[in-house]
């Protein structure tokens, strides 16, 4: 199996899913229908099917234009109104495509109606994980987006992810601030500065590595607690404040 990145916009990726040699793909997140019709093209493709993690446009404004072009099953979340959505989807369904099966896991906290797909050794997450990060808290509480980063850190390490951002250097500065004496996290921010310096993607990335350097993935961490603690001022009682001080921190960095 290949997943094909498409840029879009300034920093988004739009997946291209090809499980065989075969010409037939599953599109991730279109935000933009130019350049996935432009991929499609290049490479004589044909859509067999759409995800969609959840509603903001950039990453499903381009569906309805693909599918006038491009008809296909188009699979999102049941608890939104996400127009060329036909196909809703809910905690525990499984979506079969390809010869593949995903699992469907509900991950509010970025919205409240994302949902992230799952099949052996691959994560599409949208925007709830990031690598070094996670989505910013735009509809959901902090106990949502733990609940729901818990569900992603139960998943095999060697799961790669697959996130719809190019956030990740940016994502790492801000983690060496939470944890300036993790010296992988150090090291890895310091390769992404080269990658990045030669427009390289940086996606994907594994969860075991994120378990490591991922201060959102690492709230019950005790260096996490203590920098979390010391910025706020005060003792923090669990690890859904422990979070919350750490994405507030981070929109404010």
């Amino acid at each position: 199996m290949r997943a094909h990145a498409v840029k879009a916009f300034d920093d988004n990726y739009i997946w291209i899913i090809q499980p065989t040699a075969e010409k037939r793909v599953i599109v991730v997140d279109p935000g933009d229908a130019a350049p996935v019709k432009e991929w499609l093209e290049q490479h004589q493709a044909t859509v067999d099917s759409y995800f969609i993690t959840h509603h903001h446009w950039d990453h499903t404004d381009g569906l309805k234009p693909l599918l006038a072009d491009h008809p296909a099953p188009a699979f999102g979340p049941a608890n939104s109104d996400i127009e060329g959505v036909s196909e809703p989807l809910s905690e525990g369904d499984q979506v079969n495509r390809l010869g593949l099966t995903f699992d469907i896991f509900e991950t509010p906290g970025h919205t409240l109606d994302h949902i992230a797909f799952y099949t052996a050794g691959y994560l599409f997450c949208g925007d709830t994980l990031f690598s070094g990060g996670c989505g910013r808290m735009f509809e959901g509480t902090p106990e949502q987006f733990v609940r729901s980063l818990s569900k992603l850190r139960q998943l095999p390490g060697n799961t790669r992810v697959f996130c719809a951002h190019e956030y990740t250097q940016a994502n790492l500065t801000f983690a060496t601030l939470v944890e300036p004496a993790n010296t992988l996290l150090l090291g890895y921010l310091e390769k992404v500065k080269l990658m990045r310096q030669q427009k390289e993607i940086t996606l994907p990335s594994s969860l075991q590595l994120e378990l490591a350097i991922n201060p959102f993935l690492r709230f019950d961490q005790q260096a996490v607690i203590d920098a979390a603690e010391q910025h706020a001022g005060q003792k923090l009682t669990d690890k859904n404040e422990v979070f919350a001080v750490i994405r507030q921190w981070k929109d404010s960095a």
